[in-house]
């Protein structure tokens, strides 16, 4: 039997419930973004995330009143824990289990949560107790198994629904236990059960994910702290910058980082919030301070009353003046306490901002394309140069096409702009780009030559009549940063149906391309991504270029964030930013130490030849399967999204995001000889999100405020779900309410669409006219996150 682990509020106290699952539901849930996105990263070494997976008891009966704890009526079936298997066993012991399935009874066999072990559920032999049935199991098996987990009322966090996860399932388990008399009555009295631990009655939202424990005050020693600093404040004000760094230093102590604090919904903020007081950051400062630190980190779970209640009853029970400090607890107030003091307002909020600033993660397994190119980066510029290595790679390709979802060709332009502050080292993309194209320089070379010994012909001779035709098969892809307009339609006509390429150290340096419009180089920014569209001028003069070429064009450019969002300002809405891939580079922390660069040498240019000889000798329409499933799942995802966060900008700026991202993985498969890989997944579904948040974050209030006026409430951290901002049950006017707290209008029945819109996905059930309730994939588990 199956039952799933919920919580409820039962007399101010946060009770651990159960219900019993189908089939259905138990793999929906299983399979739910989120839960296969927490697994991950447990997996990558984030055990903080460990606490917010799925949990499941298969040993016991809920008490009456649905609750576990104390529970004593057994069901038809038991859980057990096989843990710290050596790596080196865990096939040979699956085969073992699996051989022995209809001698155990077993029902389900899964790869427990951090993937060092299995759990294992069997039919329960009526004769014995529980541990006696573990006994039994372990006999077969010939392994230990878990005394820790031996109580009936021991839950096991779930994994996926993959098969590498769930390797065995039977339907049986999920059959209902017979009479509780069969398994918990007179006949089968069992051995008095452990209680579940329990933390202290803490304030919660009912049906809210699972938290981590409460550190008891007992475990706490050493001296009382010093406040310093880090008390006082009054109500409202910023936090100081020792009271922000002993937080966020907490944070880091739970687990967590301070840009991970706000990316999910309210039941996750609440996990959040307690991981972090449970460290002890209410005995390094007052309550006014704690305040202000969790509006910076949390500015919507902040205003909650659920966050009132948590930070309520730390202060009642683990303050200052109570308990003290553990070895851990003294390091971070010493940390925090030798910071200088922010001043100002205006300087806590940048230091805020500053420490916050988190896009998303890159993979830890790469396409082998790139993790060679960025096997010679420092970490800390891997993400930034992932994403410009894209275009030198895909100016390879000639006469490549490849069909995207809405069955129209595209070649592969792809056009990235790195936007970081001075100082950064966006040179960091500069010797991998040069590496790439160190063919197509050796070529350009050769024709340049032959350019100007015509030109220098051409000037001896005089008279227009006498001059030399220009010589044939002149392909010159790379070309000057100041090119006019003339000369660019004259490198793209003798291209042959090559890319023309450019790498700008500055943004402003397409201004020769200006034009007398002012707009230009920005329409032909446009015209580079659009399939088929042509760049050209029609002269009148003999001597004036008349062309009109496919437009190919594929480049690189560098600029500051101000000087970038200052350049694209007057064109937020006509559809250059749409089309360029962004990435971006964090800014590092004063007196950090140098990054080291590993060395490009000939070792690195021969491994990186075959990967180019693959992308020059493909022709014709390359069909890639796998790239246009991608595609198709990236679109609903930030279809999904954008319904739920009801984000109009982040909604527009998908399309050709997805676009980009999708032509990346044809690159990719390309470059491998017509391979996929399974790591490339991974990658260009981050590559997407990566793309999405740069635009978000750096021109997304800019182009809502130029889509509605500047009259409008614009937020500034991006879209966010708004289903998981609403309670369980919500009214139209909380709908509303939420709306407008995200800067969205409610005029011409935009709310009353928006919920007809989630109700006619199954998102929500409506339970009247203006009650509704959300649906069980949309409630507690699942996160859309794109």
């Amino acid at each position: 039997m199956v039952n799933l682990v919920y919580y409820k509020i039962q007399d101010g106290a946060k009770v651990k419930c159960l219900r019993p699952i189908d089939k259905s539901e138990f793999l929906a849930l299983r399979n739910s973004q989120r839960q296969m996105a927490l697994v991950k990263g447990v997996r990558e070494g984030k055990t903080s995330l460990k606490m917010m997976l799925l949990q499941m008891n298969y040993s016991c009966l809920p008490n009456d009143d649905g609750t576990l704890k104390g529970a004593t009526r057994l069901a038809n079936s038991v859980g057990m824990d096989i843990d710290h298997v050596p790596e080196s066993h865990m096939q040979m012991l699956k085969e073992v289990i699996l051989q022995k399935k209809d001698e155990l009874g077993l029902l389900m066999l899964e790869k427990s949560a951090r993937g060092s072990g299995y759990h294992l559920v069997f039919r329960r032999r009526t004769d014995l107790t529980q541990e006696q049935n573990l006994k039994w199991a372990s006999t077969i098996l010939g392994v230990d198994y878990d005394k820790g987990a031996k109580d009936i009322t021991r839950v096991f966090f779930s994994t996926t629904a993959s098969p590498e996860d769930l390797i065995y399932l039977d339907d049986e388990i999920f059959r209902p236990t017979p009479s509780p008399s069969l398994y918990g009555g007179e006949n089968n009295t069992i051995e008095p059960t452990k209680p579940v631990e329990e933390s202290s009655p803490l304030p919660s939202r009912e049906g809210s994910g699972v938290g981590p424990k409460v550190s008891p005050r007992g475990d706490l020693e050493g001296a009382t702290p010093k406040w310093g600093d880090l008390e006082g404040a009054v109500e409202g004000a910023p936090p100081s910058s020792q009271s922000l760094a002993a937080f966020d230093l907490c944070v880091q102590q739970a687990g967590l980082k301070p840009g991970e604090m706000d990316i999910w919904g309210e039941h996750n903020w609440h996990n959040n919030l307690m991981a972090v007081l449970s460290v002890g950051v209410a005995k390094l400062m007052s309550r006014n301070q704690l305040e202000a630190a969790i509006r910076m980190r949390l500015p919507n779970y902040s205003q909650t009353e659920d966050c009132k209640k948590l930070v309520d009853y730390f202060y009642a029970n683990y303050s200052a003046d109570k308990g003290f400090m553990s070895t851990a607890l003294r390091e971070i107030n010493a940390k925090s306490q030798a910071l200088p003091q922010s001043g100002s307002r205006e300087g806590a909020e940048k230091a805020c901002l500053t420490q916050g600033w988190n896009p998303p993660q890159l993979p830890s397994k790469l396409p082998r394309l790139i993790a060679l190119l960025t096997s010679n980066t420092p970490d800390c510029y891997k993400a930034a140069l992932a994403h410009a290595i894209f275009p030198p790679l895909a100016t390879h390709l000639c006469g490549v096409r490849f069909r995207y979802t809405d069955n129209v060709d595209h070649e592969a332009t792809l056009m990235n702009c790195l936007l970081a502050s001075t100082g950064t080292g966006k040179g960091c993309i500069d010797e991998p780009i040069k590496r790439i194209m160190a063919d197509i320089t050796l070529r350009d070379r050769e024709n340049l030559r032959r350019e100007a010994e015509w030109k220098k012909d051409c000037q001896k001779k005089g008279a227009n009549k006498d001059k030399m035709v220009r010589p044939e098969g002149l392909v010159i892809q790379i070309i000057d940063p100041d090119m006019t307009k003339p000369a660019l339609v004259t490198r793209m006509d003798e291209a042959q149906g090559h890319f023309v390429y450019v790498k700008l150290n500055e943004l402003d340096l397409f201004d020769q391309l200006k034009g007398p419009t002012g707009k230009q180089h920005f329409q032909l920014m446009c015209l580079a991504f659009d399939p088929g569209a042509e760049y050209g001028q029609t002269r009148i003069g003999t001597q004036s270029v008349t062309a009109r070429p496919q437009c190919r064009f594929n480049w690189n450019a560098c600029t500051t964030i101000l000087k970038g969002r200052r350049f694209f300002r007057g064109v937020l809405t006509d559809g250059p930013i749409s089309r360029i891939n962004f990435c971006t580079i964090p800014e590092m922390e004063i007196g950090a130490e140098q990054p080291v660069y590993g060395q490009y040498d000939t070792e690195f240019d021969e491994a990186l030849k075959p990967y180019i000889d693959n992308l020059v000798s493909a022709k014709g329409l390359v069909d890639c399967p796998q790239a246009f499933e991608l595609a198709k799942q990236l679109q609903q995802e930030c279809a999904e999204f954008a319904r739920l966060s009801q984000n109009e900008v982040y909604w527009n700026l998908s399309h050709r995001a997805c676009v980009i991202a999708w032509l990346k993985a044809c690159v990719l498969f390309v470059a491998n000889g017509m391979k996929w890989e399974e790591a490339i997944e991974d990658f260009i579904r981050w590559s997407l999100k990566y793309d999405l948040w740069c635009k978000m974050q750096f021109f997304g209030a800019d182009i809502e405020k130029a889509n509605q006026g500047e009259g409008s409430r614009i937020g500034t951290r991006g879209p966010r779900n708004l289903l998981e901002l609403l309670p369980e049950e919500f009214t139209l006017e909380d709908a509303g309410r939420v709306r407008a707290q995200q800067g969205l209008s409610n005029e011409d029945y935009k709310c009353q669409k928006m919920l007809r819109n989630w109700k006619n996905r199954g998102y929500v059930t409506q339970n009247s006219e203006f009650s509704f309730q959300k649906s069980k994939y949309y409630g507690t588990h699942t996160h859309a996150n794109c």
